[in-house]
C-alpha cells in the first residue's frame, strides 16, 4: 500500500563534517511504498504527487531515520549503573559474573527479549551486538532478533584467558560453534555475523588466528571488538603481546579490515589512526560509557582529521541505557570539554545517530537517511505534554534548534512509533 507519512521530517543525507547539511520539512511527507522510500518533499507536494497514498499524519511530531548502534552488549542489561569501577575491576567484579548466567538457555532467551525489545523502544533500528559467551545463548538471541524485524549484527563472543573460567573456549571450539552460528544465520532476513573476539586481553594468539580463518572462509561477516579503552587495559596487552601498541595484536592476524569495528579507541597512537584509516576501518565511540567507567574523552578532531570512520555506541552496560540520542548529547558535551574545544551541531549529531552508523555497518546503501529507494526504517518522536521538551519546543527558530532539543531532552517517553523497513516494531 502507497502511504504518506506526515509530520516534520528530518535527515542529514550527506555527512555535516564534509559539505552535507541537515535537510528539513516543517510539514513534511515522506511517502513509502511497502519497504521502500519513493519521496520526501513538503505534505502539499507530495499529496499532490501521490493523491491515491493514505495518509498518516504525526500532529507535533518529529520524523528523523532509524537510529544506529555502532557497539552494544546484549547480556549486560543487568550491570548498568554499576558504579565506582574503571574497566577491569568492572569486568571482574560486575560483568563477567552477569555475563556467565546467560549459560542458562531460559536466562538468555528472556534476556535476549528484553534487550531486543529495549533496543526498539528507544528507537534504535539497526545495532552492531556484542554477543554473548555461550553458542546456546546466541542461538536464542538471533531466533528473537529475527523476529523483532531490527538489523541486527552479532557473534559470540570468543575469549580463552582472563576470564571467568566457565566463559573460557578453545580455538577448536571457538572455530566450530563460530561456523555453525555462521552457517545458520548470516544474512537470513535482516540478520549479519560478526566475529567478535571480547579484546586482546581476553584472547590468546590463537583464539585471534581462529579469527583470521573465519573472516577468511566467510568475507562478508563483519568483525567487532574493544580497542584502547583505558590505559591500564592498554598497558596489558602490550605485556601480554609484547606488542608495540593495541592495533597490532589485530595486524598481526589480519584482522583490521573495511569490515571491522573497534569499540572506544579512547587512547590511540597518531600510528594507530593512520593505520586505521589506510585499513577503512570504523570506532564505535561511546561517550556515556567512556565517561562513566573513567576511560576518558573521545578525541573526534583526531579522528576526523585522519579520515577514521566513527558512529555512536550505547555499550550497555558500561553505558548509561540504550539511548543513542543521548549518546549524541554526550558525545556533545564531550567534544566541549577537550583542550581544544570542538563544538557540534544538532546536524552532526543526527548524522552520527543515523547515516554515519549506516556506514560504518556498510549499510548506507539501504539506510540511514529519506534518498529515495532506501528502506523506510524512521523514528517519529513526540514529546509528552507539559514535559520540558514540550516547552522548549515552543521557543524554537528552526529545524537545527529543535533538533538540538530533542537531543538534548528527548528520551525513551518520547519515542511514538519505531518503523523497520515500513513496518511498525513497537
Amino acid at each position: 500500500m502507497l502511504k504518506i507519512f506526515r509530520a516534520s521530517i528530518l535527515h542529514t543525507p550527506q555527512s555535516p563534517f564534509s559539505s552535507g547539511k541537515l535537510v528539513g520539512f516543517a510539514d513534511g511527507g515522506l511517502v513509502v511504498q511497502g519497504s521502500k522510500i519513493l519521496a520526501l518533499n513538503d505534505f502539499k507536494k507530495v499529496q499532490n504527487d501521490y493523491p491515491s497514498a493514505k495518509i498518516i499524519h504525526y500532529k507535533n511530531s518529529f520524523l528523523i531515520p532509524g537510529l544506529v548502534d555502532s557497539h552494544v552488549h546484549y547480556p549486560q542489561i543487568p550491570v548498568i549503573a554499576a558504579m565506582g569501577l574503571r574497566l577491569l575491576d568492572w569486568l571482574e567484579q560486575r560483568t563477567l559474573p552477569a555475563e556467565a548466567k546467560l549459560k542458562d538457555k531460559a536466562i538468555a532467551k528472556q534476556q535476549a527479549k528484553v534487550f531486543l525489545k529495549q533496543l526498539a523502544r528507544n528507537g534504535t533500528t539497526t545495532a552492531l551486538v556484542f554477543g554473548a559467551h555461550f553458542a546456546t545463548a546466541m542461538e536464542e538471541f538471533f531466533k528473537q532478533a529475527d523476529k523483532s524485524n531490527l538489523r541486527i549484527t552479532a557473534g559470540l563472543v570468543l575469549g580463552d584467558r582472563l576470564l571467568q573460567p566457565d566463559l573460557y573456549t578453545s580455538p577448536q571450539k571457538a572455530y566450530t560453534e563460530s561456523k555453525e552460528l555462521i552457517e545458520k544465520w548470516h544474512n537470513k532476513n535482516r540478520l549479519r555475523y560478526a566475529i567478535t573476539p571480547r579484546f586482546s586481553v581476553s584472547c590468546s594468539d590463537e583464539i585471534l588466528a581462529v579469527c583470521e580463518k573465519l573472516l577468511n572462509e566467510y568475507p562478508d561477516v563483519y568483525f567487532t571488538t574493544h580497542i584502547n579503552e583505558q590505559k591500564e587495559e592498554i598497558d596489558l596487552v602490550k605485556e601480554q603481546f609484547k606488542s608495540k601498541d593495541y592495533l597490532a595484536t589485530y595486524e598481526k592476524h589480519n584482522l583490521i579490515t573495511s569490515r571491522s569495528v573497534l569499540a572506544h579507541n579512547v587512547h590511540p597512537s597518531e600510528n594507530e589512526l593512520k593505520r586505521i584509516s589506510r585499513a577503512n576501518a570504523s570506532v564505535a565511540h561511546c561517550p556515556s560509557s567512556n565517561m562513566f567507567i573513567g576511560s576518558g574523552l573521545f578525541n573526534m578532531l583526531k579522528h576526523l582529521e585522519h579520515n577514521v570512520k566513527f558512529a555512536l555506541g550505547s555499550d550497555v552496560g558500561g553505558g548509561t541505557g540504550f539511548s543513542i540520542l543521548k549518546e549524541g548529547l554526550m558525545s556533545y558535551q564531550a567534544q566541549m570539554l577537550q583542550e581544544k574545544p570542538y563544538p557540534l551541531d544538532s546536524s552532526h549529531l543526527l548524522y552520527l545517530a543515523t547515516l554515519a552508523g549506516a556506514e560504518v555497518l556498510g549499510l548506507d546503501k539501504i539506510i540511514g537517511d529519506f534518498s529515495n529507494n532506501k528502506e523506510a526504517d524512521f523514528v517519529v518522536i513526540k514529546a509528552k505534554q507539559k514535559s520540558t521538551l514540550a516547552q522548549n519546543l515552543k521557543h524554537s527558530n528552526s529545524a537545527e534548534d529543535s533538533l538540538a532539543s530533542i537531543f538534548t531532552l528527548a528520551r525513551e517517553e518520547s519515542i511514538k512509533e519505531v518503523f523497520v523497513a515500513g513496518k511498525s516494531v513497537l
